[in-house]
């Protein structure tokens, strides 16, 4: 207890997590590195529920079918583990979420229900056909990413769930995946633009399934489903960015804010559809 009007928990388990937020409600906490920025001079929630003792929420697993990263699996914990060259858009985002001290708290939990439409978790989970899993004292339930985040730092989360895992198809495993990222400067910045992209080929070397997501130029980060689709069939060779046609990207809605304009952001994202599906090419024939 903070106060006589603050209370905080901080729970051993899954189970007695999800009780506590039934009993008591309460903002939950993991890394930290959203939570306190976000207060600013405002008071601390007269609930707090801190997971940071939950341990088996840190586990990456897999097995045949899927590979299951817990939800507060941090940024390195992912840069470190074993993962399919699928993850590589991944494990790059990753490696530009802040500092490396950022890296070392922020959870995967933390950075997708702060629902930011720069969160540089976002698209790279997209492209894998990501799901979230939400645990509460009726069972879990699973969400498409794309359902879970609604908008602007809005969740489908109710408030008595907690965000579990993320759990990922092994569909895609040996795919070949990109991610790029523009801002004012290389690190510690918030994005104008980024892209992650995902190419897997047949025995022929012709693309089976392409996959690529925007952030930063809509309310959500938003999959490219017209451009997926025109891409199957095609040889994966140097020159498929070229495919990347303007009208490709019209479902994008960026905005003019501090950081670019939303014509900038718009031929930026393109630029960097067409370099992330180069890339994507690069790796494939190594």
């Amino acid at each position: 207890m903070l106060t006589r009007n603050h209370l905080y928990f901080r729970p051993r388990s899954l189970t007695e997590a999800v009780d506590t937020l039934s009993r008591h409600g309460g903002q939950i906490l993991s890394g930290g590195t959203d939570f306190f920025p976000g207060l600013g001079d405002k008071p601390m929630p007269s609930s707090v529920v801190d997971l940071s003792g939950v341990g088996e929420l840190r586990e990456i697993s897999m097995d045949s079918d899927a590979i299951r990263i817990g939800g507060l699996a941090t940024w390195t914990d992912i840069l470190r583990a074993s993962l399919p060259p699928s993850f590589d858009a991944l494990k790059a985002a990753a490696r530009e979420v802040g500092s490396i001290q950022i890296q070392n708290r922020g959870t995967i939990a933390g950075n997708l229900s702060n629902a930011s439409p720069a969160a540089d978790g976002v698209p790279p989970l997209l492209v894998l056909d990501a799901e979230v899993e939400l645990a509460s004292t009726t069972g879990t339930r699973r969400l498409p990413l794309g359902e879970f985040i609604v908008g602007n730092r809005k969740t489908a989360r109710r408030p008595d769930e907690v965000l579990s895992a993320v759990v990922i198809p092994r569909d895609l495993d040996e795919a070949r995946s990109a991610f790029l990222k523009l801002g004012a400067r290389r690190y510690l910045v918030i994005s104008i633009a980024m892209v992650a992209a995902i190419v897997k080929t047949d025995s022929v070397g012709r693309i089976q399934i392409a996959r690529v997501a925007v952030g930063s130029c809509s309310v959500t980060a938003r999959r490219l489903v017209t451009l997926e689709s025109a891409l199957v069939g095609t040889p994966a060779q140097p020159g498929l960015g070229a495919r990347a046609l303007p009208e490709d990207l019209a479902a994008l809605s960026p905005i003019d804010d501090v950081r670019a304009t939303a014509a900038y952001r718009q031929d930026a994202a393109l630029t960097l559809v067409r370099r992330a599906l180069e890339a994507c090419v690069e790796a494939t024939e190594c």
